[in-house]
């Protein structure tokens, strides 16, 4: 569990953290630099599920090693299985997105954070979310450094 205790607001004990795949921490189909290790940290302290239409198919040879849950859905209603999938978990859901497919999985979730990388952001999903990283790494490590969350959203 990732613990956050953000002053003025409840404490965020998030048990899942769900990662879009293609533009949030992958560029081109393969994992960005960096990433692997840190989406392996996740791992043991949460449950860490990636979601993809899988476009390149390398997410199994990519995050399968990771320890990670790796769940792919059509193409067709990508936001519509996401939200799905994260109102399908029981307890505190962070997730980390770029795209327009991932408005409303951020609507359900605890924490959101909206990921500038190599592939760009929409540009609608940024008022869905609680923070906006610079790239992937930086993301990943705002869950793993819950001190650097605590300082931005505290009220």
């Amino acid at each position: 569990m990732i613990r956050i205790d953000i002053p003025g607001r409840d404490v965020l004990e998030i048990e899942h953290v769900l990662l879009d795949y293609n533009g949030t921490i992958a560029a081109d189909g393969a994992l960005v630099p960096g990433a692997a290790e840190l989406i392996c940290e996740l791992a043991d302290v949460a449950h860490v599920a990636v979601l993809t239409a899988d476009t390149y198919g390398s997410v199994k040879e990519q995050c399968g090693p990771l320890g990670v849950e790796v769940v792919t859905f059509p193409r067709a209603g990508a936001a519509e299985f996401k939200r799905r999938y994260a109102e399908g978990l029981s307890g505190r859901v962070a997730c980390l997105g770029n795209g327009f497919n991932d408005i409303e999985m951020f609507d359900c979730a605890d924490l959101r954070i909206a990921v500038l990388d190599v592939e760009g952001m929409c540009a609608g999903l940024l008022p869905h979310a609680d923070v906006l990283a610079r790239s992937a790494y930086e993301g990943l490590s705002l869950l793993l450094h819950p001190d650097r969350v605590r300082a931005t959203l505290r009220t």
